[in-house]
């Protein structure tokens, strides 16, 4: 249960339109009255999660996940109630006031605040170190010379980690952080990693320091390109993973892009984040960066919701062929379409565009090839492709990446073109390939996680839910029944029970909402989705027939109980005669419930 008043819950929900929240973190577009999506908690191909605004609520027909705006951030961002219901009263300016938090929701709630604060501020000293001292000139000469000046450096907000081993930590426990704090961070690390209270030293030193962001832009990681090459030291280093921080989940430059991949339906991949900033500063901001060469499986589900097309634009050498090649059992997963364009010998997305234009980018963009013709021209150009053995290697390798495919004419399109290719039959590469996985032709049932799915209600008890939930006149007359001592009699009716205790009124959409706020996240679920069903055109006859239902079924299974009783082994006859004339009485009973309901005027 919240602890924070519920009027104050009205207040925060109120303020906070759920449509412009959601479409805050990734884009909805509208059908009809609703706002449609890709989940963003399962992966799906075509969408089924859908916000209603006059309701306030989302729901997922997928996996089943629904409810406020509350909950969504709470899922979203991996937050408890108190949590997220601060970040969406800061974003309206509220005030909160609270009871006391449990000790360990307190701790996790404000060891994320203080570590996106700690994150901020290395972030603002990493910039101020690049801009402002005499120890970072190298790290501005290195810039300038790939074209990136002061304001694109501000617009970035790019860093310079100096070479000290305690700058940063130095700074940061004046600014009164603590060692807990700067370790949790990962922007230290421990000397000895079995003593996790022992002594540290800054992870980042002389080094040129490109913020993450998350897709809201709030800094959760860095990555850090070395000035000076040097066989011992890594090319970039990141963030280790945090609570704030996992590499396979981001993709950066999203927050600043994803206007721009929504416009176009279209992501260009960049392999790292010098490509992707000089691509977007010269006008081509459909780009993004994964946290390394490969997509993961979260990388190409977030992408999903921008997109329909990928681009892979990863360097002209074996290493880039490798991460397409990687890159694609991820992407296909998502039923994205995906092409390679190629870069010259020699460069990548930063030097073409600062050598030639972004005309001359653009231009290898418009001709990437589908991934799966790019692969054949690779591998029937490789040496020793005309032997038998070579086209036998060439066709396994084919199969290989033609069986992630799960839509069958696409598979067989593909397929057709290979065998034309290799000069082989169709039936010999066919033998080749795989049963498409699961993962590859998931299924949207197959989506939806066992633990994820709403709380299943008794179809009478559903019913009597959702006109309680929807209709004035319905509630008050079930306030008019012994529904307490009912409702005690139907085992599968707790979901019910809270609906008929909670304060709220069915006719006003805030008050509902601040009353699902309440409920965990499986009850919640539930009852967004009644909300959505389309609304009966009688709920105070409904409310009546189905009670009456219950009534019935309760009496029903008094009779039962006593039939069964007369059939116990020597019972005597007035105990017989005494159970004969209980089960007459609840016949009579049976009678004067099926008598038909007239709606009050």
């Amino acid at each position: 249960m919240p602890l924070i008043p519920p009027e104050t819950i009205e207040q925060i929900q109120a303020a906070n339109d759920i449509v412009e929240v959601i479409g805050g973190y990734f884009p909805l577009k509208r059908a009809g009255t609703l706002y449609k999506a890709i989940c963003p908690f399962h992966q799906e191909r075509t969408p089924s999660f859908s916000v209603n605004p006059q309701r306030q609520i989302f729901k997922c027909f997928g996996c089943g996940a629904g409810g406020s705006v509350i909950r969504f951030v709470m899922n979203y961002e991996n937050l408890d109630f108190i949590g997220a219901a601060k970040k969406l009263a800061e974003r309206a300016g509220i005030k909160l006031i609270e009871s006391e938090m449990s000790a360990e929701d307190s701790a996790r709630f404000t060891m994320r605040r203080r570590l996106l604060a700690l994150h901020g501020e290395a972030a603002d000293f990493f910039h101020h170190q690049l801009l402002k001292k005499p120890s970072a000139q190298a790290a501005r000469d290195y810039l300038k010379g790939r074209g990136i000046g002061v304001e694109i450096a501000r617009t970035w907000k790019l860093g310079y980690a100096p070479s000290s081993f305690e700058a940063f930590s130095a700074m940061a426990r004046q600014q009164g952080f603590s060692d807990e704090e700067m370790v949790r961070s990962g922007l230290v690390k421990l000397r000895d990693e079995e003593r996790p209270r022992g002594d540290f030293y800054d992870r980042f030193r002389d080094r040129v320091m490109f913020p993450i962001c998350n897709d809201t832009g709030e800094v959760i990681g860095f990555s850090g390109r070395v000035l000076v090459s040097d066989a011992k030291a890594a090319k970039y280093i990141n963030s280790p993973e945090t609570m704030l921080f996992t590499k396979g989940a981001v993709l950066f430059g999203l927050h600043r892009s994803k206007r721009a991949l929504i416009d176009k339906g279209s992501a260009i991949v960049c392999e790292g984040q010098l490509d992707l900033i000089t691509a977007f500063e010269a006008g081509i901001q459909n780009v993004i960066a994964p946290q390394g060469t490969a997509f993961t499986e979260k990388q190409a589900h977030l992408l999903k919701r921008y997109v329909e097309e990928v681009v892979l634009c990863f360097d002209a050498d074996a290493a880039g062929e490798k991460a397409a090649e990687r890159s694609l059992s991820s992407l296909l997963a998502e039923n994205l379409v995906v092409r390679v364009a190629e870069m010259p010998p020699g460069e990548d997305p930063d030097s073409l565009i600062r050598g030639k234009g972004p005309e001359a980018f653009a231009e290898r963009i418009a001709a990437a090839k589908d991934f799966f013709d790019f692969q054949l021209d690779r591998l029937t150009r490789a040496p020793g492709f005309q032997s038998p053995r070579g086209k036998l290697q060439t066709a396994r390798k084919l199969a290989e990446s033609i069986s992630l495919l799960s839509e069958p004419i696409l598979r067989e399109a593909v397929l057709q073109r290979a065998t034309q290719r290799l000069e082989i039959a169709p039936q010999e590469l066919q033998r080749m390939l795989k049963t498409p996985s699961k993962k590859g032709a998931h299924s949207e049932a197959e989506d939806v996680p066992a633990a994820s799915a709403p709380a299943q209600l008794d179809p009478t008890l559903r019913l009597l839910a959702m006109v309680s939930l929807r209709d004035d006149d319905a509630r008050a007359w079930l306030f008019e029944e012994p529904w307490n001592e009912v409702l005690e009699r139907e085992p599968d009716a707790g979901l019910l029970v809270k609906v008929l205790q909670g304060d709220f009124q069915p006719s006003q959409p805030s008050s509902v909402t601040a009353f699902l706020a309440t409920l965990d996240a499986e009850e919640e679920s539930a009852l967004s989705a009644l909300l959505e069903t389309k609304a009966p055109r009688n709920p105070l006859t409904i409310a009546h027939d189905c009670w009456r239902e219950i009534e019935r079924r309760q009496v029903r299974r008094q009779i039962e109980a006593i039939q069964a009783r007369l059939r116990t082994p020597g019972l005597d006859t007035e105990a017989t005669v005494n159970c004969q004339k209980q089960i007459l009485d609840l016949q009579n009973r049976l009678s004067d419930i099926a008598r038909p309901f007239s709606p009050p005027l």
